[in-house]
C-alpha cells in the first residue's frame, strides 16, 4: 500500500511540474498579448484563447495536485481540531463517497462532449481563432481520471495514517 501511493504521488507530482511549466507560459502568453495589445495596437485572438486554453490545463489538472498537497477547500477552524485519526476517516469518505461520485460523473459525462467537438472537426467560433477544439475538451475526463488517481492515493495515504494513529 505504501509503494502504490508513493509511485502515485510521484505522478502526481510530476504532473504538478508540467503545471508550474504551463504556468509560466501562461504568464509570458498574457504578457506578450497585453504588450502587443498596448504597445503595438495589435492583438491575436489565438494568443487569447491559449491564455484559457493554458489557463484550463492548470486547474483541471491542478485539482488533483492539490488534493494531494492538501491544497483543497475544507471548514478548517473544524477540522483543525479533530484528532488525526478522525481526520483520516473524513479523508477516506469525503473522497470516497463525494469527489469519486462527482469525477466520474464528469469523466463519463465529457465523452459525447468530447465526441461531439472531435467529429464536427470543432474550431474557434472567432476569426483567428485556435482550431482544433476538441484538444482542449479532452483535458476533461483525462484531467477527472487524474483526479480519480490523485483521490486512490489519497485514500490510501489517510488508510495508513489511520493505521498508524493510536
Amino acid at each position: 500500500m505504501e509503494k502504490t501511493e508513493a509511485f502515485i504521488g510521484r505522478i502526481v507530482d510530476a504532473v504538478g511540474v508540467g503545471l508550474a511549466v504551463l504556468l509560466v507560459l501562461m504568464v509570458l502568453n498574457v504578457s506578450f498579448d497585453v504588450m502587443m495589445r498596448y504597445v503595438f495596437q495589435a492583438s491575436s485572438v489565438g494568443m487569447q484563447e491559449m491564455e484559457w486554453h493554458l489557463f484550463s490545463l492548470v486547474i483541471l489538472f491542478g485539482v488533483g495536485f492539490g488534493l494531494r498537497h492538501e491544497g483543497h477547500v475544507r471548514v478548517d477552524f473544524i477540522y483543525d481540531r479533530m484528532p488525526a485519526k478522525r481526520k483520516a476517516l473524513i479523508n477516506i469518505f469525503g473522497t470516497i463517497f463525494m469527489l469519486v461520485p462527482l469525477a466520474l460523473l464528469i469523466f463519463f459525462g465529457s465523452f459525447e462532449y468530447v465526441q461531439d467537438a472531435y467529429i464536427t472537426n470543432e474550431i474557434s467560433e472567432d476569426p483567428g481563432g485556435l482550431p482544433f477544439r476538441w484538444v482542449i475538451k479532452i483535458m476533461i475526463p483525462l484531467s477527472m481520471a487524474f483526479l480519480l488517481l490523485s483521490a486512490v492515493g489519497y485514500v490510501l495515504k489517510n488508510i495508513m495514517l489511520y493505521r498508524e494513529v493510536k
